[in-house]
């Protein structure tokens, strides 16, 4: 899906969130952030959501990446499989674009791949292996975090790009938090994080169900509500 044209830098959607920092200070490595898209009414489910934020979520894109970029998506199944991209097969989603089915990760090692991961209240997670130049993006809600996501990904890594847990940086965005649920998501991830060593986790500390105007909350809005975007990249070389 990835356009092999240079990804642009586009400082007011890399930037604008200081707990991307430690990622957008590596190197050839930008991750982005999408709240909730002001004025746009959604009442209706998780797939009527979708349809009536792609035109927002591709123009964030383009920003992003360039105009002709593409990305890939994972289907999110509150699962922990996770998918290195390019060269996983895709089915199409809801909304008209394609997803890698049945996974709730994707990692690359490639220069040019933009890969994207939705959340309502479920923690996403960035990674970046400052050593190898992989990167990935996980979905860890309740389940994903119940079955360490973050420590499949990590394997993953290992396993095809020679990753080692003290070189990743890894920060997860906004997601909910007590007293707003009775689990928590942010403490597990964290806890998780620190058995694998990595070199540097950076929590937001950001509630999605503290700020309706941010954010979009599932629990808080009854399942009616949409879904923001996390994006992460490499840059291609010179």
């Amino acid at each position: 899906m990835a356009n092999p044209q240079r990804l642009r830098y586009c400082p007011e959607v890399t930037e604008a969130f200081p707990f991307l920092n430690p990622l957008n200070s590596i190197p050839g490595v930008r991750a982005g952030w999408i709240e909730r898209v002001p004025d746009l009414p959604i009442t209706g489910d998780r797939d009527e959501a979708m349809r009536l934020l792609r035109p927002h979520h591709e123009e964030f894109v383009r920003n992003f990446a360039g105009p002709d970029a593409g990305w890939w998506r994972a289907e999110q199944v509150h699962g922990t499989d996770v998918a290195a991209v390019p060269g996983s097969p895709q089915v199409t989603a809801p909304d008209g674009l394609p997803v890698v089915p049945g996974v709730d990760g994707l990692i690359t090692c490639q220069p040019g791949i933009v890969m994207a991961i939705y959340n309502a209240d479920c923690g996403a997670i960035w990674l970046a292996d400052r050593k190898s130049g992989a990167i990935g993006l996980l979905h860890s809600g309740k389940k994903g975090t119940e079955g360490n996501i973050l420590q499949v990904a990590l394997d993953e890594m290992a396993a095809r790009y020679g990753t080692r847990p003290a070189d990743v940086v890894a920060v997860l965005s906004p997601c909910i938090r007590p007293p707003d649920y009775e689990v928590d998501i942010p403490a597990g991830i964290g806890a998780q994080a620190e058995r694998a060593g990595i070199g540097e986790f950076l929590d937001c500390g950001l509630n999605t169900a503290a700020d309706l105007s941010r954010f979009y909350s599932y629990r808080k809005e009854l399942g009616k509500t949409g879904r923001m975007m996390a994006l992460i990249t490499k840059d291609i070389p010179a």
